[in-house]
């Protein structure tokens, strides 16, 4: 099944305590497509300038990314972003943005990208994201993502998006702000209400937490020792979430597991180096391999009580 994303391809600069990158392609909807194209057909919706050369292209290319509806605005600049990270990974430092052609980006949709049957909306303008949604009125399931900027600004307009998707994934202070919960388990439940069929919670360095209606599963981050820029983590994250449940016959508890697996997994390769280098040149096995170390990572045997109790 094919899967169309809807968001930002961006040029960022980026400061780590492991070093340094003037200009790497970036962008949310650049990082879930470079993921999510390792299990099923990508289309990207975005907006570019002219300074948008061939070796960009070249990515999306060799990732057999359809790029049709990604919009070239020849005299204007790609949206531009410059951070800095300090030893806490989790934070990032905005030292400028540049929205450029991406300021006035509205989403053009060609019917191949309308007829997917999986939906992400990456973090842009939420009155977009329900104009988009409302575009795609037969997609079989419609993911979102938000930001604390929107939340703060134009929280209705946000809840009225959640209300027409069928899951939301956020961070946690993202999911505490909506709801104004502290707890995130409350915050989810909370979400829940809106009519989602799931909440993901983005929780870091700590990994990530599915909410369902009758489930709650939670999936760790891989232990790395080196971190070199954690831009992008999470719509790589998305991407590798809605990549594999594209790929499946059926949604359910089970199968949204395995995803937020395959989410960490391909979220902990997008950190290893600078932007989209490592999902970049990422194969197959090294993919499966990891999904394995997970397993072995999260499984542990039936214990009987009574075993407990006589060894004590």
């Amino acid at each position: 099944m094919s899967l169309t994303v809807v968001g930002s391809v961006a040029f960022d600069a980026l400061e780590t305590p492991f070093g340094k990158r003037e200009k790497v392609l970036g962008g949310a909807a650049t990082h879930f497509g470079l993921s999510a194209s390792f299990f099923t057909e990508v289309n990207a919706v975005g907006v570019v300038g002219g300074d948008f050369t061939d070796a960009e292209w070249e990515v999306f290319k060799r990732h057999q990314i359809n790029t049709d509806d990604i919009e070239v605005v020849p005299d204007g600049k790609t949206f531009f972003w410059q951070g800095r990270y300090d030893y806490d990974m989790n934070t990032a430092h905005t030292l400028d943005t540049q929205l450029n052609v991406f300021e006035t980006f509205d989403p053009k949709l060609s019917e191949n990208s309308k007829n997917a049957e999986f939906l992400f909306l990456a973090n842009i303008l939420p009155m977009l994201q329900q104009d988009v949604r409302e575009q795609c009125p037969n997609a079989k399931f419609v993911a979102m993502d938000t930001m604390n900027f929107w939340i703060s600004s134009m929280k209705d307009a946000v809840i009225e998006t959640i209300k027409v998707v069928d899951c939301i994934i956020i961070n946690d202070a993202e999911a505490r702000q909506l709801t104004e919960e502290p707890s995130i388990y409350k915050a989810a439940r909370k979400i829940m209400e809106y009519g989602l069929k799931a909440v993901v919670i983005k929780r870091g360095e700590y990994g990530a937490t599915l909410f369902t209606k009758d489930g709650y599963f939670v999936a760790p981050a891989y232990p790395l020792e080196s971190v070199f820029d954690p831009t992008g983590a999470g719509d790589t994250f998305a991407g590798g979430f809605m990549g594999y449940l594209a790929a499946q016959n059926e949604i359910n508890d089970e199968t949204m597991r395995r995803a937020m697996i395959y989410g960490s997994v391909m979220a902990s390769f997008n950190v290893e180096k600078f932007g989209t280098e490592r999902v970049d040149a990422l194969d197959y096995p090294e993919i499966n391999q990891r999904f394995k170390d997970f397993k072995r990572m999260t499984h542990f045997d039936d214990i009987a009580f009574e075993m407990v109790s006589s060894a004590a």
